[in-house]
């Protein structure tokens, strides 16, 4: 849950710097947690539009999140447009941040296991 109110609560709009996967992934699964259960509870009660309004509540976090974990791999932020094209580009898209982030800086920031890897003494 700590990586999930990270990303709304200090980085909701904010499409700057690098986000790491385990980040990245973590939103992702807290979030379709919540929309399965915020769905199965309006559902229930036959308030559809609750589950909606959290839907459209994440949109911009999910948005910037995916914006940041794509610049930890040296692509721009509009690499997520890819998902627009049938098929292959959810899936092209997936790949894309599934992969390890570039080791050290880049130009869109530090590293951001740049800190973990120093505490644990491993560079």
């Amino acid at each position: 849950m700590e990586w999930f109110l990270k990303v709304v609560r200090d980085n909701y709009a904010n499409f700057d710097g690098r986000a790491r996967r385990k980040e990245y992934w973590m939103f992702v699964l807290i979030s379709i947690l919540i929309s399965f259960v915020f769905g199965f509870v309006t559902g229930l009660i036959g308030m559809p539009s609750l589950a909606y309004l959290f839907s459209l509540a994440i949109l911009v976090p999910s948005i910037a999140v995916t914006a940041r974990r794509l610049h930890d791999i040296g692509k721009s932020g509009w690499f997520q447009l890819i998902a627009f094209i049938p098929i292959i580009g959810f899936i092209w898209l997936i790949v894309l941040n599934a992969t390890e982030g570039t080791k050290g800086d880049n130009q869109y920031g530090a590293d951001p296991k740049g800190s973990e890897f120093n505490e644990i003494g491993n560079n």
